[in-house]
């Protein structure tokens, strides 16, 4: 079956409709395959009955006209009868079983009991039916010559327990859509039915076992019997084992079809979880270990949505390069020294703001910041270390490593400027950039630690900041940084004078962003940069 085929057929059919349908029509649907079912099984097992004891079975000839008045009166009303009451009575049974599914309430553990056996209970009433016809042919036709007994009731009870196995199958099909809803509601599948062994052991019997022992019978009593010729001995095994043939064969193709319905289910739900679809459930329909599959199935995309969850909010709190690296590996404490790039972005007169503004308006304001910081740092595959207050830390080149960690740091600082200016005028921002040696890692205690970097280009680049505060472009870089980056970033910066930052004990060579259509920027620059 087509992927895209299974994923239409929630129930494993077109024919049982889906499970969002409305109340009404799935009753109307229920019935009529019922009905269908019970009925075309019933016909075609009187078909088959009046075909065995007509051509098949050895024994006396019940064409003779002492048979007219049974076979042509006697026969059709209680055939006609008993299907007329059975069907109706069945229906009705089943309907009236399934009356919360028609209501659309919530069912009780009898309601959902009830749904479960359903099918086995209308086979029990089928088999009534057959053990009375049994009872009541075989002993109609001893009256007339008891020497047709062997014959009537072996016929009989060979058609009804085949069309009894049949009419199981179909009314497990039918009620398909109310064991789904049984079990939505909370019973546990495979709680009620010998299993997949159990169905298929059952399918073997009924379609096989007892038409073969059906086939040794009519060889037992036609060795005993010395009014059987062969003739009649190779007609009936020939036409008992064609029957053998054709309806073993239709019941384990059901069968096998009922049992690959689940899975195929599960497999169509597995390739949509595999494109990445989490949100993906299938419908358990099932009552047997393969309806454990079809929960199981949904219990394990239940937890991989709740770990993806997870993860998504562990990555919004820690960073998603960091939680990607600490699902891949248990995390430690300590660190180890890499090269990196940060920055630091920090809010100018944020005291102010929150003085003069409503508290809401502010945490707006904010996030509007921090909305295009986050984005810039993202597109440029650092990743925002923290937050602190008004201010925010970026770092690029740890955990995950850059081959231009100090242009994409210059980069995304430019790119911050920039859009701060556009969409959000309201707020002024003072970036510093630097880059070098750092170590990274996890610092904090065993049960509680966070992964961050420690080092000169940290202190550096929030010194930067501070001064960028009091600078017209609020934008500053170490030159080392612009050193660090490749041409492409490099040329659109340029040198700046030397300063001492606050605590530092050398000098900073400052950088500043060249202005678009300036001289500087179309000027080369004065200094080697390096093309790493």
């Amino acid at each position: 079956m087509h992927p895209r085929r299974s994923a239409a057929t929630p129930l494993g059919s077109r024919l049982l409709g889906t499970p969002t349908e409305t109340p009404r029509i799935r009753r109307i649907r229920v019935q009529t395959l019922l009905t269908t079912s019970l009925v075309g099984a019933n016909v075609i097992g009187a078909a088959v009955v009046a075909v065995l004891l007509t051509f098949v079975v050895p024994g006396p000839d019940l064409l003779e006209p002492e048979f007219r008045f049974l076979n042509f009166v006697v026969v059709p009303v209680y055939l006609a009868i008993a299907l007329l009451v059975g069907t109706i009575r069945g229906t009705r049974r089943a309907l009236r079983s399934l009356q919360w599914i028609v209501q659309d309430r919530t069912p009780t553990d009898r309601d959902r009991r009830k749904a479960l056996t359903m099918p086995w209970r209308l086979t029990r009433m089928q088999i009534g039916q057959w053990s009375l016809a049994f009872v009541s042919l075989t002993t109609a036709y001893a009256f007339v010559d008891p020497e047709a007994i062997p014959k009537v009731g072996f016929t009989i009870a060979f058609g009804g327990i085949t069309i009894c196995a049949f009419s199981h199958v179909f009314s497990e099909f039918a009620l398909r859509p109310a064991a789904a809803r049984a079990l939505e509601t909370g019973i546990r599948p495979s709680a009620r039915l010998a299993g997949v062994v159990g169905r298929t052991l059952l399918a073997w019997i009924l379609g096989t076992g007892v038409p073969v022992a059906g086939l040794m019978i009519v060889a037992v009593y036609s060795y005993f019997s010395k009014d059987t010729s062969r003739n009649q001995l190779e007609v009936a095994i020939l036409g008992l084992g064609a029957i053998t043939l054709f309806f073993g064969l239709l019941l384990i193709l059901l069968n096998a079809r009922a049992t690959v319905a689940p899975i195929r289910s599960v497999e169509v739900g597995m390739r949509r979880i595999e494109d990445g679809r989490l949100d993906t459930a299938i419908v358990v329909y099932d009552g047997t270990e393969l309806g454990e599959l079809q929960a199981g199935f949904n219990r394990m995309a239940d937890g991989l949505r709740e770990r993806e969850r997870i993860r998504d909010l562990f990555g919004r709190h820690v960073g998603h390069d960091v939680a990607a690296a600490a699902l891949v590996s248990p995390p430690t404490l300590g660190g180890e020294e890499r090269e990196v790039a940060v920055f630091f972005v920090d809010l100018i007169g944020s005291t102010e703001l929150t003085a003069t503004r409503p508290p809401r308006e502010v945490v707006t304001l904010l996030n509007r910041f921090f909305d295009v910081v986050v984005d810039e740092v993202d597109r440029h595959d650092g990743f925002v270390n923290k937050f602190e207050g008004d201010a925010a830390l970026a770092i690029f080149g740890a955990p995950r490593d850059l081959d231009d960690a100090a242009g994409q740091a210059l980069s995304a600082a430019r790119a911050i400027a920039s859009r701060l200016a556009d969409e959000v005028p309201e707020c002024r921002a003072a970036i510093g950039v630097a880059a070098g040696t750092a170590v990274a890692g996890n610092i904090g205690a065993r049960e509680r630690f966070e992964y961050t970097v420690i080092g000169d280009p940290v202190n550096e680049a929030s010194r930067l900041s501070e001064l960028a505060k009091a600078d017209p472009a609020r934008l500053l870089a170490s030159w080392t940084t612009v050193e660090r980056a490749r041409a492409t970033e490099a040329r659109n910066w340029h040198c700046g004078e030397r300063v001492t930052l606050r605590g530092r004990t050398s000098d900073t060579q400052l950088a500043r962003a060249v202005e678009e259509g300036s001289a500087v920027a179309d000027a080369q620059p004065s200094v080697v940069i390096s093309s790493d």
